[in-house]
């Protein structure tokens, strides 16, 4: 995700501690070590984010502040739901068709984000995306946890970082996802923005499973994402489709060590320091074209360009919104052994 008409925001951080799966009678015993910090749910989800304004350099987009996005209907609390969408009634011109983007007043430098939802967006133009971003972009980092373009079925997760954060040493075979490819056919395993034979701001980026994005995801009733963030260590994803969510996670009592294998990997470490990532703001945003116009013509054939789709077909979309229903923020307890 492009880095897009970013705002400043009052500073918290998350606790970082430690934790580890123990070995009881030579049998694994995994122990929550996770304590739950925040959530954001309705009907307060709204009073913990600000809403950006204005266009966004990046797409065919602009976002509303906060009482535009309510008087229009486009940020709202919907029964125990947070639902924000684009605007699907009225036809567009420059610079673009009104959309939400909000941010996080906390950031956080570690943790456990879990969020369960409902329908994500989803249509041709569409370019919609939950992330988390730090300050002075690249240099506090960019982590992209649900990102896609034109109702792709299958999530991309991405890291951004200035110079100096490779994937390259690792290990495929600890995640069920894959990198996909750069500009010269390659594994794009450099986060780096500005990186060698990669496409433009492409990042370290991670096809997840089909049915993990698009309309088969909703059709399914959504689903929850995982993400663990241990500075030092590694930050990884899971996704669960409705009906495979584990037991622990509905219980706000997760134990990471217990989830099997994450569809992404990043290791922290020499190869990509920590210090990459810092103070992240969480962030939803709804954007029109922009990479998804790149990709217009042969993901969307016969519908002309993304910008005279975008702006003049309002009904294209009625399935453009967000369904939330929980963000969760967890941080590390001490753990004593049983």
């Amino acid at each position: 995700m492009v880095t897009k008409n970013f705002m400043s925001h009052p500073i918290t951080s998350a606790v970082l501690l430690l934790s580890s799966a123990l070995l009881l009678d030579g049998k694994p015993e995994y122990q929550a070590a996770y304590e739950l910090q925040h959530t954001y749910a309705a009907p307060t989800f709204f009073d913990n984010f600000t809403f950006s304004s204005g266009p966004d350099d990046g797409a065919f987009t602009v976002y509303v502040d906060g009482p535009t996005a309510a008087k229009l209907g486009l940020a709202r609390i919907v029964g125990s739901q947070v639902y924000m969408s684009a605007d699907n009634t009225t036809i567009a011109t420059a610079p673009g068709r009104r959309s939400v983007q909000i941010s996080s007043n906390a950031n956080y430098s570690a943790g456990l984000f879990i969020i369960d939802l409902d329908h994500q967006p989803t249509g041709c133009g569409t370019w919609p995306a939950f992330w988390m971003c730090g300050p002075n972009w690249p240099y506090g980092g960019e982590i992209d946890i649900i990102e896609g373009i034109n109702g792709q079925p299958a999530v991309r997760t991405t890291l951004h970082t200035d110079a100096g954060c490779s994937m390259a040493a690792e290990d495929f075979a600890d995640m069920t996802g894959f990198f996909v490819n750069g500009s010269n056919g390659q594994p794009a395993t450099n986060c780096d923005v500005n990186a060698a034979n990669q496409y433009p701001n492409e990042g370290c980026s991670v096809s997840g499973a089909l049915g993990s994005m698009g309309n088969a995801f909703n059709d399914n009733g959504g689903g929850v994402y995982a993400t663990e963030w241990l500075p030092g260590s590694f930050i990884r994803m899971w996704f669960w489709p409705r009906g495979a969510i584990p037991a622990d996670v509905t219980a706000a009592k997760p134990v990471p060590d217990s989830w099997g294998l994450p569809y992404a990997l990043f290791q922290l470490g020499a190869n990509c320091p920590s210090s990459h990532f810092v103070e992240q703001q969480i962030v939803f945003d709804l954007a029109l074209c922009g990479w998804a116009g790149g990709e217009f013509s042969s993901m969307c054939p016969g519908l002309g360009t993304c910008e005279a789709f975008v702006g003049g077909k309002p009904s294209a979309f009625s399935q453009a919104y967000w369904l939330i229903n929980y963000v969760q923020v967890f941080q590390l307890q001490q753990h004593s052994q049983k």
